[in-house]
């Protein structure tokens, strides 16, 4: 493994680590609604836990409610009391074949519930990345160890991991901020 490996490496995981947390702030809701809320729901079908959006049809009635139109007659109880049990806060109603989801508007408290909790998520992301960091570090130490590079190359290893975790914290504090912004939104 050379240097440019271990760099590399680092990138195509911390581009990762970034996309795992665009994926995280996705599921946390704002005002608005979106299919995307329900991917995180399981519903038991036949025995296992599958996603909605594999025995149900997802899509919005309009800005604040989302239908869920299941495939097989027996699975509408089961997806509406899947969506009640889940911790996103959502009362479905039932019409027929049809449920729909309405999105409650966001209160004050709740959304500061939802910042501390972006908050939380994007530490969490950010930890993940300093630790590439430190495996990375830890793989150009060893080379050096090894004899395999020289003590300059290893400290501009050093400095290019520090840069690339520089880069991808400030890129996750701009996703945060962003959330946040949008879910103070009123």
């Amino acid at each position: 493994m050379s240097i440019a490996d271990i760099k590399q490496n680092a990138e195509a995981k911390m581009a990762k680590s970034i996309e795992a947390f665009k994926g995280e702030l996705h599921k946390i809701r704002t005002g608005r609604a979106h299919p995307g809320i329900l991917d995180q729901v399981s519903v038991d079908y036949y025995g296992s836990l599958v996603p909605i959006t594999q025995v149900a049809n997802v899509t919005l009635l309009d800005a604040r409610t989302i239908s869920v139109q299941p495939w097989e007659k027996g699975m509408g109880a089961k997806i509406e009391k899947a969506i009640r049990e889940s911790d996103l806060g959502l009362n479905p109603a039932s019409q027929g074949d049809l449920i729909r989801v309405p999105m409650p508007a966001l209160n004050e408290e709740r959304r500061r519930d939802l910042t501390k909790l972006v908050r939380n998520v994007g530490e969490d992301a950010k930890i993940a990345v300093r630790n590439l960091r430190r495996d990375a570090n830890e793989q150009a130490k060893k080379l050096t160890k090894e004899k395999l590079i020289s003590e300059d190359d290893e400290r501009r290893s050093l400095d290019d991991a520090q840069k690339l975790t520089d880069r991808t914290i400030a890129e996750i504090d701009r996703l945060i901020a962003g959330k946040e912004a949008e879910i103070l939104a009123v």
